[in-house]
């Protein structure tokens, strides 16, 4: 017989689903971008990322870490320089966000399903 799942928890396992699963359809569409919207997109989002991160919330401040890792990443991707070993790292931590947020959808159904 299943445990039923604290509320607290399901909504944790929710929002980290639909958090993981946007960020990592942005990131496949930064990633998209041509070369100087690439760059200016980057660095707006790890502007954001840096003033989520003057939060005084936990959760903010680790939101705001993987957007500006994210952003310094994505203008990394596009300078040719970098381009090749920091675009791998970039398809790595787009896949890795996807995974992390599909993982979390379905830990959140399952504790959704034990509820009914």
């Amino acid at each position: 017989m299943n445990e039923i799942v604290p509320t607290n928890t399901l909504a944790k396992q929710g929002v980290a689903a639909v958090g993981g699963i946007a960020g990592g359809l942005g990131l496949l569409v930064l990633g998209g971008l041509p070369w100087i919207f690439g760059i200016v997109a980057g660095g707006v989002v790890a502007v954001v990322g840096l003033s989520a991160m003057a939060s005084h919330e936990r959760a903010d401040r680790i939101a705001g870490r993987i957007a500006l890792g994210a952003g310094a990443l994505a203008v990394l991707a596009k300078l040719p320089i970098v381009g090749g070993l920091a675009g791998g790292l970039f398809g790595l931590a787009t896949f890795g966000l996807l995974g992390m947020g599909v993982w979390n959808g379905f830990k959140f159904m399952k504790g959704l399903k034990s509820r009914a």
